[in-house]
């Protein structure tokens, strides 16, 4: 409001100039003259501080002035404050029934309610409801087979009833050998039901039941009717050849093989020899089953031969092959060894091993002429490998007690059994369940003793690793050689035609 002028006749130069013009301006500030009333009080006011800073000389005089004035200011605005209260204003006209019905119209609403939507009038009490809206004749669906899923859970869940399931089940239950496969599309035809509490009759269903067969149903005169459509399959066993770059896996990849066939392959060659071993420049050779549609569908089978040509070391022809009831794989020799057989016959801990211990029941040191397992009761015991059951019953502080006898003056044995799933004489192979974790005999919880004789006197279980060969001869042999030569006279590559090796599937008209 007030502005101090601090200039006066010491100053020199440019500010007494200032200060002069000053003067001549005001002539009241030159002379002095007695002052009236404003002058006091504009000196008054000059002089006292009516807004101190209220955070310093708490409790001063000058405090309590500046303190009167923040209350003067804070009553003068809530004096000159408008309130609170609500402004009144006018409300909104109501709609008339024929504006609400098209607005009404015009909202998109929900499918529950008819889903209408677009600038048209609502309906008026002249329109009557109808009674019972039309249905469509027909309802054409596509459902697909999903992974652990069959044909009838599928059916109905596209909305066949269980009927027309049990009907398409007995009709095609037979042509689909292991079940439906997962991703199989059906392509369903539903028809006009008969009546609103009814469910509708399925008209029409095709899919694929194998990769050699298409199927049909159809209802003619109420009755539905399978056409079988064969579809010609090259079986011809895929071959894939090449020259190993920066991995196998890889370079069999880049040249066209599946995934599947190349890990069995890694496989195969893993158990006779180191993978890392492997240098870029050998050559690997692939034959897998492999089947091919003329629709261009494709089933990839088992891996039936890995062999791998190396520019350094010994190369690997490995054929797979069924001897005795059982699928080895065998050397070009006809030599198959299996190595890495189970060396442990219960899935579990070792909490005793072989050698002089003290026993927990009888209290002294003796010979613990075994390995003991800790496992949870019930759990299943295994054959380490083939043999022929010796002894399956009570034997003394073993409790329940199986004996295995291998050949070559190797025998197992497994005790404290809680049951037997072996009888004397049988044979088992391995991996076989022979009996369960128990606590029988002389033992304090549930474990396997299991022990390993070799010619008749104990030894350490785990000193020992079985290795099982088979070496064929005779015809075994022979045929053999003869499959070996076979695929490895397979031309490398898919074949161009179905002409000579297509096989096809006899129609047939079911009921």
């Amino acid at each position: 409001m007030f502005q101090e002028n601090q200039f006066g006749t010491q100053q020199g130069g440019a500010t007494a100039s200032l200060w002069l013009a000053d003067s001549l301006k005001n002539p009241s500030r030159a002379v002095d003259r007695p002052l009236d009333w404003r002058a006091r009080l504009k000196d008054w006011a000059e002089d006292v501080d009516l807004v101190p800073d209220l955070g310093q000389r708490v409790g001063s005089l000058t405090w309590f002035r500046g303190l009167a004035t923040c209350l003067g200011l804070c009553a003068t605005a809530l004096y000159l404050s408008p309130g609170f209260q609500p402004v009144p204003g006018a409300p909104e006209p109501l709609m008339e029934q024929a504006q609400f019905d098209e607005v009404r119209s015009q909202m998109i609403t929900p499918l529950a309610m008819g889903a209408d939507s677009g600038h048209r009038m609502g309906s008026t009490d002249a329109v009557q409801p109808l009674r019972q809206t039309p249905e469509r004749p027909r309802i054409e669906l596509n459902a697909q087979i999903g992974s652990s899923d069959t044909l009838p859970r599928a059916l109905s869940r596209a909305g066949v009833s269980a009927n027309d399931v049990a009907t398409v089940n007995a009709l095609v239950g037979g042509d689909m050998s292991g079940g439906a496969k997962a991703g199989t599309r059906l392509d369903i035809v539903l028809g006009r039901r008969a009546s609103r509490d009814r469910p509708r009759p399925l008209d029409h269903l095709a899919f694929r039941a194998r990769l050699d067969l298409g199927v049909e149903i159809n209802r003619v005169g109420g009755v539905l009717q399978v056409k079988r459509i064969p579809i010609r399959v090259d079986d011809t066993p895929l071959r894939i050849q090449g020259v190993v770059g920066d991995s196998v896996y890889n370079s069999a990849r880049a040249a066209g093989a599946p995934p599947k066939a190349v890990q069995a392959f890694l496989r195969v060659i893993a158990q006779q020899m180191d993978l890392g071993s492997i240098h870029a420049g050998d050559r690997y050779d692939i034959v897998t089953e492999y089947r091919r549609a003329e629709t261009g569908d494709v089933e990839v089978g088992d891996l039936l031969y890995a062999g791998l040509r190396r520019s350094r070391g010994k190369s690997i022809d490995m054929l797979k092959w069924t001897t005795g009831g059982r699928t080895e794989w065998f050397e070009a020799s006809g030599v198959g060894e299996r190595r890495g057989v189970l060396t442990q016959p219960v899935a579990g801990r070792i909490s005793s091993g072989y050698g002089q211990r003290r026993h927990p029941i009888l209290g002294y040191t003796r010979m613990h002429a075994g390995v003991d397992f800790a496992a949870r009761y019930g759990s299943p015991i295994y054959a380490v490998t083939d043999g022929r059951v010796s002894f399956a019953g009570r034997h003394g502080g073993h409790g329940n007690y199986v004996r295995l006898e291998h050949g070559g003056g190797l025998a197992t044995g497994y005790g404290h059994m809680s049951r037997i799933a072996a009888v004397s004489g049988q044979r088992v192979r391995r991996g076989q369940v022979i009996g369960y974790v128990g606590s029988t005999g002389l033992s304090t919880g549930p474990h396997l003793h299991y022990e390993l004789y070799r010619n008749g006197r104990t030894v350490n279980p785990l000193s020992v690793t079985f290795t099982t060969t088979s070496q064929l001869a005779g015809r075994d042999l022979a045929n053999f050689r003869a499959r070996l030569a076979q695929l490895k006279g397979l031309r490398p590559g898919l074949r161009e035609s179905f002409a000579q090796t297509a096989s096809a599937a006899p129609a047939a008209a079911g009921i």
